[in-house]
């Protein structure tokens, strides 16, 4: 080879070697700045949320607790209202047992001004028909005139008789009987909303 193609070849080989040596790296990209301020008040952003959410969870479980507490305490008030009073066999004469059930009515009744009841006389099937039909209003009336002796407006309270047509059970004999002498209550009036009495 010719001396002078050898020494071309030569440099130009060294100065693309040198010119590789010159490329300039490229430019490292800055390591971005980690905003820890950001990163705090978006966790405690999740945290008031999920606090929040637990709040209102937990409102909304109170409200239905309040809500059935209500409901139950209503139906146990129409239940006490609603609650018969028995009476021995051609008697219309209020016992102990009955006293104490009148009571509750009569504090229900005090408790709501609008509170109205019908009182209906029951007898059992034993007797003619229009000496059960008096009987039943003599005890509706006994229950009529114990409750208003509390004060309770007598007006607030209206009184029928069944005689035997309306028995608990059809039964005939003693056991039967005695659960058709009896007074029902009835809600005529204000049964939609009743305040239990304090203390209850």
């Amino acid at each position: 080879m010719d001396r002078r193609v050898a020494f071309a070849v030569m440099a130009m080989a060294m100065a693309g070697g040198l010119a590789a040596c010159h490329k300039k790296a490229p430019p490292v990209a800055p390591t971005p700045q980690v905003d820890t301020a950001a990163i705090r008040r978006a966790h405690e952003d999740s945290l008031r949320a999920a606090q929040a959410a637990d709040a209102q969870r937990r409102l909304a479980a109170d409200a239905e607790a309040r809500a059935r507490a209500a409901a139950a305490a209503l139906e146990s008030a129409r239940a006490a209202l609603a609650a018969p009073i028995y009476f021995e066999y051609d008697q219309a004469t209020i016992s102990d047992e009955a006293k104490a059930t009148l009571d509750q009515k009569v504090a229900m009744l005090r408790a709501n001004p609008d509170l109205k009841l019908r009182i209906d006389g029951n007898a059992d099937e034993r007797g003619s028909e229009e000496y059960n039909l008096a009987l039943g209003m003599r005890r509706a009336e006994a229950a009529r005139q114990y409750i208003a002796g509390f004060g309770i407006d007598a007006a607030r309270l209206a009184s029928m008789s069944n005689g035997e047509d309306k028995p608990t059970d059809p039964g005939h004999d003693e056991s039967a009987w005695a659960k058709n002498r009896r007074d029902d209550f009835v809600i005529t009036a204000g049964g939609e909303k009743i305040t239990l009495p304090a203390g209850q």
